[in-house]
């Protein structure tokens, strides 16, 4: 395994999937590089610029699994060049007629920029997939928790009732935006690379137009309509898209971690027998993947960073931001792997104590009760005198008020016949209507879209 700590047979899984780690690992990039080769050859055989003959060895020999990896290391470091020890690896193979007809006229930056399309193509559709998942179990926690009464908090404090039902609606909600995201993204993403030199594709002239549509034609992506060498926007965009997911993911988990605190005990994170929170207080039951959901969205928003860095390009080519691409995208990808699987689990098992939500909420007594009271109060006196009167009954530093009502009442401010008939009207206002509201939304675009990533 690699010298990264998050590289390690031990903390490995904690960092990036099984599933993108067989895109991303050396001799899967070596492979997607090589078809990259071998679809250039090929769209370039079709047009007369390769005999047909060399472009069918090249299809036939790119193949990782037959190149000496050791030289393709050596080459790389001896000749400083990204992609000369992969070219003189492949030409070792080939018979000598073909060698000549390897990358063509094309550069890193076609072949790795392709590469790039490519795989966000693979991990677009592991997130659309993971996503509607996680979509699909909160909008059952947002069904089933509809009328599920609870506090509702800002700023840390308990502030007025809500359901359960409306902050997993809020939840499914943003998912779904994020789907949309990813829906409207994809054809700005998944577009190929053949610029040459500096992106005026001179080397192929007067062909270049016509390969770099068959180069894209032949990898299903689109054709860009013009080079992007140093037009970094789609990575970035891509990267800030996972962020975003990672980020929504994150405030999930840290509302988990908040209301796991045995103090508040409203929710808990599915957990397993052989799980250990802690070797020296065995009593303690950790959220550790709700926790580890925002440590991931801080280093995919780190990384992200990065890819918006490099949007600031100099000139037709500029090294220094999309190397640092290299490093800072499978990141993202790899991280956002996990974050995705991590959410998941927590959202399909997620525990809500509906007892410790109704208990937490009649602690307060109607002190939880005070913005339906400030209404009616309204109605009667106007609403700033309404706030003023109820901010002298309740303003910090004065006695702990435990009934609002007998102090308005003692005030002289309401009667308790109008004090009963303002907290007639229900305490959670219109969330169960905004749940139905996303709920149905939800719904109809599920049965509109596809299963894959369309």
């Amino acid at each position: 395994m690699g010298t990264r700590l998050t590289d390690s047979r031990q903390y490995a899984h904690l960092w990036g999937t099984a599933e993108l780690a067989s895109l991303f690992e050396e001799p899967a990039r070596l492979q997607a590089w090589l078809d990259v080769l071998a679809a250039l050859a090929s769209a370039q055989a079709r047009l007369g610029m390769v005999p047909a003959g060399a472009a069918a060895e090249i299809a036939t020999h790119a193949r990782v699994d037959a190149l000496d990896l050791d030289l393709v290391a050596e080459q790389t470091r001896l000749t400083s060049h990204s992609m000369l020890g992969l070219i003189r690896a492949l030409q070792q193979v080939l018979p000598e007629a073909a060698r000549e007809h390897v990358y063509a006229g094309a550069t890193v930056q076609d072949v790795t920029d392709t590469w790039f399309a490519l795989a966000m193509r693979e991990v677009g559709a592991l997130v659309w997939r993971d996503l509607r998942a996680i979509e699909e179990s909160l909008l059952g926690l947002a069904v089933s928790h509809r009328d599920t009464v609870m506090a509702g908090r800002t700023h840390g404090q308990p502030g007025a009732p809500i359901t359960f039902g409306f902050k997993a609606a809020s939840w499914a909600d943003e998912v779904r935006r994020h789907l949309d995201r990813l829906r409207e993204g994809r054809p700005r993403w998944l577009v190929g690379q053949l610029g040459g030199a500096v992106g005026v594709l001179g080397f192929f002239e007067p062909q270049g137009l016509a390969l770099r549509a068959q180069l894209c034609a032949e990898l299903g992506l689109g054709d860009p309509g013009i080079s992007w060498l140093s037009s970094r926007d789609r990575v970035a965009e891509f990267g800030g898209l996972l962020s975003m997911v990672c980020g929504t993911l994150a405030r999930i988990g840290t509302e988990v971690f908040e209301l796991q605190r045995p103090e508040i005990g409203e929710l808990r994170e599915p957990t397993t027998p052989e799980a250990v929170s802690s070797i020296t207080m065995p009593h303690k039951r950790n959220p550790e993947g709700s926790e580890h959901l925002d440590t991931l969205a801080r280093l995919v928003r780190a990384n992200a960073a990065v890819l918006v860095e490099g949007m600031v390009a100099v000139h037709e080519r500029d090294g220094r931001g999309w190397k640092a691409e290299w490093s800072a995208f499978p990141e993202v990808c790899l991280l956002t792997g996990v974050a995705l699987e991590v959410g998941g689990r927590l959202v399909s098992g997620l525990e809500v104590d509906v007892e410790a939500m109704r208990v937490n909420v009649e602690r307060h007594g109607d002190r939880i009760a005070s913005e339906r009271l400030l209404a009616g109060l309204a109605g009667k006196v106007g609403k700033h005198t309404a706030q003023q009167l109820m901010h002298e009954v309740l303003s910090p530093g004065t006695t702990e008020v435990a009934h609002v009502v007998d102090a308005l009442v003692a005030a002289g401010a309401a009667t308790e016949q109008d004090c009963r008939h303002w907290l007639a009207v229900p305490a959670t206002g219109a969330a169960g209507a905004m749940v139905d509201t996303v709920v149905s939304r939800a719904r109809a675009a599920r049965a509109a879209e596809p299963d894959t990533w369309p």
